[in-house]
């Protein structure tokens, strides 16, 4: 049996923080998620144009296998100045890789970007994008609880034809392992069924987390191209994403959970992983439970809920978003 926690957030998973910080005038914003601990780190990356940082160190034959931080940014590729905001609050508290005795620690902190410079905002910041700034600040306001919606990376984002967000869920077994995911929706696919106002993510909603909006009838979708998608323009178009677990797993089994939850993008969002789109999955482990035997067993659950989390955690963002200029939200357009 799976339940949502008690936040409903991936801030659920023991040891995990979010802090956001947004630019209203620029409609842009940061969000980095905090591990109390290193914690294990692995990316999965399906989309065809993904912009991102320090991802290469994410790779299963590299050297560092724990984060102290992964940031999700606006602002293309401008955006992976965040990373370096959040590493200098980390360094001044300490935090970070020791390299050697007396040389400075040096926190890794990964990240993404998505697209949202067309969407009104003003983007003449000057010599020196906001990025930086945005990454120090959302740092320093990591907790538990957080926005969801026009929020952090999310607050300049649209998924296909609607206001985009910031989007959160999380899942508790019976045996007490939590399952959590957070994302920055900005996918050129459509959110909804076509011609109705139903998420394709609705037969895993949790307690009318995203309006409980069910199909009247039966219906039989076109299996062209869905007529609400976004421009489908290179490089404009991403949703990216972070999934936790709390199981003690090695980084080869927290690529296989990443790789299932990367699954969770086609259960909410058509089509998904195309050549205009970004698309990542990072995950973190904080180990801080035991998995039972047999184990293979319980690494195909544990990627299973996390598929479902993210599926959520996408309709979640789109319904919380609110209408921001020209772009319409879910709410204001069905009510």
């Amino acid at each position: 049996m799976v339940r949502p926690g008690a936040r409903n957030l991936i801030t659920d998973v023991a040891g995990l923080r979010i802090g956001q910080a947004e630019n209203e005038r620029v409609r842009t914003g940061v969000t980095v998620l905090l591990a109390d601990e290193p914690a294990l780190a692995v990316v999965d990356i399906r989309g065809g144009a993904p912009s991102s940082r320090d991802t290469a160190g994410l790779d299963l034959v590299s050297l560092v296998e724990r984060v102290d931080a992964i940031v999700l940014s606006g602002g293309s590729a401008f955006g992976n100045d965040a990373p370096s905001g959040v590493a200098a609050f980390l360094r001044a508290e300490g935090r970070g890789f020791e390299i050697a005795p007396g040389a400075p620690r040096v926190p890794i902190v990964p990240g993404a970007i998505l697209f949202d410079l067309v969407n009104g905002g003003d983007k003449d910041w000057g010599e020196e994008a906001p990025y930086r700034a945005l990454g120090r600040k959302a740092a320093a306001k990591a907790s538990r609880d957080f926005a969801l919606g026009n929020a952090g990376a999310g607050f300049g984002a649209s998924a296909g034809a609607y206001k985009g967000g910031l989007g959160s869920a999380s899942a508790v077994t019976d045996d007490g392992l939590t399952i959590g995911a957070v994302v920055a929706v900005n996918s050129v696919g459509s959110p909804l069924i076509p011609g109705t106002d139903v998420f394709w993510s609705f037969p895993f909603e949790q307690n009318g987390e995203f309006g409980g909006r069910r199909l009247k009838k039966n219906i039989a979708p076109d299996l062209d191209l869905p007529p609400d998608m976004k421009g489908a323009r290179p490089m404009e178009n991403t949703t990216i994403a972070i999934v936790a677990i709390d199981a003690d797993v090695s980084r080869v089994e927290l690529q296989r959970i990443a790789i299932m939850a990367a699954d969770g993008f086609a259960r909410a969002l058509r089509p998904v992983h195309t050549p205009f789109d970004g698309d990542l999955v990072f995950a973190v482990s904080t180990a801080k439970r035991k998995l039972a035997e047999p184990r293979q067993l319980q690494i195909m659950r544990l990627g299973h809920i996390a598929a479902d989390c993210l599926a959520r955690s996408i309709a979640r963002g789109v319904y919380e978003a609110g209408t921001l200029g020209a772009v319409k939200s879910y709410r204001d357009i069905f009510g």
